[in-house]
């Protein structure tokens, strides 16, 4: 079967409808009279087949639905000057139905192919952290919104550093090719200034640098993708784990602890990355305890923007309260299931979730001779 559309209870029963037309054609031509003609039932089953069956399923709606114009005109008019004419209505249609499936189907084979080039580069460009870093668990989730289309302009990162574990989250303004150059052009300044620079404030100094340079080298950039908001985190060294926040105009991180409460993580809002021009700004840190089990969740807009059919926002806070997850990835689990329940079944902002859950203990070092 082919490749339907959205999830609706609607759309997963329209494969039956090529035969439901049939037996209502078939019906109707007992209980009408004989003037009535049931042709369009005939021709329409072949042709609403083609789009989402299978050719051979479409082939025997066609033939099926020749067959049945045939009884009716032996039935009713076998000498009649329109039976060979309703006769060859129906099989012309059947044959057009069958060539519709091919040029769909090649239409979808297109698409496929596209649509895995489009996950080999977003791959490429954001691709899944491992596991295990440093002294956490970690998971990452990314989804786009548009269906068949896997670029976009979200982004996350997590790495270890000679500075402790380095995390970023961020959203550009943007969709499609335009806005993945501009995810592919900070997530290696971040990999870079990550490894390098020794203070937070000045890895989010280094990434705005060059999305600035690169906007004024890319004129084309300026006018799509002007300005990216984003988290940055880092996680100190311990026991006791710490974590170091710089937001720059990005939803506030969730820290969900051990025992199932959960807060956002406050931090001093600047502007996105690439406005300077407008406020000079030099970011500090905040600075916030991560306990033995805790999850720190980031994420983009896409979570905290999804709305029911009322418009009411997802609230990640409010629907993490007072819940447990074995790890990170029974977390984003459970989250996505949530956020897409709660927007209908579709998304419609990308969406980039990263979590990472503390797997120490907070006791003293124990120092070796």
């Amino acid at each position: 079967m082919r490749s339907k559309g959205p999830g609706t209870a609607w759309w997963r029963l329209y494969p039956v409808v090529p035969g439901a037309l049939l037996v209502v054609g078939g019906v109707l031509d007992f209980v009408t009279p004989p003037h009535v003609t049931l042709t369009p039932f005939y021709v329409a089953a072949p042709i609403a087949a083609a789009p989402v069956l299978s050719f051979g399923a479409t082939a025997v709606y066609s033939v099926l639905a020749t067959l049945l114009v045939v009884f009716e005109v032996a039935r009713i008019t076998p000498n009649g000057p329109e039976a060979p004419v309703k006769i060859g209505t129906v099989a012309l249609m059947g044959l057009f139905a069958l060539f519709l499936n091919r040029l769909l189907a090649r239409r979808d084979a297109r698409v496929a192919s596209a649509r895995r080039i489009a996950e080999t580069v977003q791959r490429a460009v954001v691709p899944e952290p491992p596991e295990r870093v440093g002294p956490l668990r970690v998971s990452a989730r990314y989804r786009a919104a548009q269906r068949n289309a896997l670029i976009g302009g979200d982004l996350y990162s997590l790495r270890e550093t000679p500075h402790g574990v380095r995390m970023l989250v961020g959203d550009v303004r943007g969709k499609g090719l335009g806005a993945t150059e501009v995810v592919a052009v900070l997530l290696g300044a971040f990999r870079e200034a990550a490894e390098s620079e020794v203070e937070l404030g000045e890895v989010a100094a280094r990434m705005e640098d060059t999305l600035i340079r690169e906007r004024h080298n890319r004129p084309d950039l300026e006018s799509n993708e002007g300005f990216t908001t984003a988290v940055l985190v880092e996680l100190t060294e311990g026991p006791p784990l710490r974590l170091r926040l710089i937001n720059r105009g990005h939803p506030p991180p969730v820290l969900l602890g051990p025992g199932g409460e959960a807060r956002y993580l406050a931090a001093e809002t600047a502007l996105p990355l690439g406005l300077r021009e407008l406020e000079a700004h030099r970011d500090q840190a905040t600075t916030a305890d991560f306990p033995p089990g805790a999850h720190l969740l980031l994420y983009t807009d896409g979570l905290s923007e999804a709305r029911d059919a009322e418009g009411v926002f997802y609230d990640p806070l409010a629907r993490l309260g007072d819940r447990r997850f074995p790890t990170p990835r029974a977390l984003l689990d459970w989250l996505l299931d949530d956020v897409t329940a709660h927007s209908g079944g579709g998304l419609k902002d990308d969406l980039a979730l990263l979590a990472a859950q503390s797997s120490v203990a907070n006791a003293p070092r124990t120092s070796t001779a």
